[in-house]
């Protein structure tokens, strides 16, 4: 430890970089001591400023690259380097597809001890301007509106005009708000202050169907010059179809509230996965990459190895994405969702595609499963797609008692996916295959389906 207590906060070190952490920083070694180095890749050589020094281990930022990656490449996004959004992008999209394959081995073999078949990550042709989903917070500087995105760790609001993994309706929907905010002096809300009218932009585009639907989050409940704005949208996007208020009056960092009011046009826009319809509302949850989306269902379908015959439980079923997928090709699906919009909107999308054979249950996944297992439904086949903290232990346990001969786990954080294998592994199933899929292409996030198979009874 005496060694290293040298290391002081402010210190400007050099390290080598002989690997990459969770969230994509680089990772060497002082005196034995682990150093955590903000935009440093490995295999290189840095110079690097400690910010922080913890009992086991040190945070940097590198401030110049002594020895370069042959994987490094110059961020084509002027904001790369102060936005908090993209965080990879000084790293190949080669490397970053190698660095999420051997992210997600790294967390079975580490956290869950699991032996598979982890594939390549499936990546993008173009991995640019993905995104169907923007939230654009709105700041005030000098008495003009600043929209953009938010500094990384900080509530600091970096503008943008253009952002390279947004669709350019996001980009345009935000730059007209922020004409109009600035022409009628809208008022610009203070986080700090709790005054203040206008908190965020939102939007969505139907990138199938080309609509978009723009989202004012307000601190209030109506805004001034309506008319002038809609006016504006309407000329200048191609596919304007929603101008829905979001309320939300509360002194929180959560961006979206629970009421929305529809100032203008519909409270959907339409897009496809596949030839499915869906419809989607402000608080809709829908995956952000409908391209990517695309393969990472197909993949789950086929991971299901579906005939026509079976029962599916779908436990995380949000507006009933995968749960229709499932349905064209089971005898009998049931989706589960907490979140009672997303149950109505899921019951909304079975019409629209008349899709009969599905039933959707409104209930926490871990307290719906046991009710079902009580009441004798049994599953032939089990889809799992829960948020980043995993499943609960109470649904893990339902689901093996039905005993599905297949588990189907898609996962947005592969951590909670190691411990999760390592209790299906424990309790009767065998991970067999492991496919990541590149959902946010320049950001240190990966999705996995992973395909379980119950084992043999000896």
């Amino acid at each position: 430890m005496k060694e290293q207590s040298k290391i002081k906060v402010g210190q400007s070190i050099k390290i080598d970089i002989n690997g990459m952490a969770h969230e994509g920083q680089g990772v060497g070694r002082i005196n034995g001591m682990a150093v955590f180095v903000e935009g440093a890749l490995k295999g290189e050589k840095v110079k690097a400023r400690v910010d922080k020094v913890a009992r086991n281990y040190a945070i940097a930022h590198a401030e110049s690259i002594l020895e370069p990656s042959p994987e490094r490449t110059t961020p084509p996004c002027p904001y790369a380097e102060r936005c908090g959004g993209c965080m990879l992008q000084h790293l190949s999209y080669k490397g970053q597809l190698e660095f999420k394959t051997q992210k997600v081995r790294d967390s079975l073999e580490r956290i869950g001890h699991i032996q598979t078949v982890v594939h390549d990550t499936i990546g993008m042709p173009e991995p640019w301007r993905y995104r169907n989903k923007a939230q654009y917070p709105v700041g005030e500087d000098k008495g003009q509106a600043v929209l953009g995105f938010y500094e990384k760790r900080t509530h600091n609001i970096v503008p943008s005009g253009s952002c390279m993994i947004q669709n350019e309706f996001s980009d345009k929907v935000a730059g007209i708000v922020k004409e109009w905010a600035d022409r009628y002096h809208v008022p610009i809300y203070n986080e700090i202050k709790h005054k203040g009218l206008l908190r965020h932009v939102v939007t969505r585009v139907g990138i199938k169907t080309g609509e978009v639907m723009a989202i004012l989050v307000v601190n209030g409940s109506k805004i001034p010059y309506e008319q002038e704005l809609i006016e504006l949208l309407q000329h200048r996007i191609r596919g304007f179809k929603s101008l829905i208020l979001n309320i939300n009056d509360k002194k929180t960092n959560v961006i979206l509230g629970e009421k929305n009011t529809v100032i203008f046009g519909s409270p959907y826009i339409y897009d496809y996965i596949g030839d499915i319809k869906f419809g989607l509302s402000p608080l809709s949850f829908f995956q952000v990459n409908p391209v990517q989306v695309e393969v990472l269902y197909n993949k789950a379908l086929e991971y299901a190895g579906l005939t026509g015959e079976e029962t599916v439980i779908d436990t995380y079923c949000g507006i009933g994405t995968i749960t229709l997928f499932l349905a064209r090709k089971a005898k009998k699906v049931y989706g589960i969702e907490i979140v009672k919009p997303a149950v109505e909107d899921a019951r909304h999308n079975a019409q629209i595609n008349g899709i009969a054979n599905v039933e959707f249950i409104h209930g926490a996944a871990e307290e719906v499963m046991p009710q079902l297992l009580e009441k004798g439904i049994k599953a032939d086949v089990i889809v799992m797609d829960p948020p980043r903290r995993g499943c609960d232990q109470k649904l893990l346990e339902a689901a093996i008692g039905m005993s599905p001969r297949t588990i189907v786990y898609v996962s947005c954080n592969p951590a909670t996916l190691a411990r999760d294998l390592r209790f299906l592994e424990d309790h009767g199933y065998k991970a067999e295959e492991v496919q990541p899929v590149d959902m946010f292409p320049h950001t240190y996030h990966v999705e996995c389906v992973v395909s379980l198979k119950r084992k043999p009874i000896t």
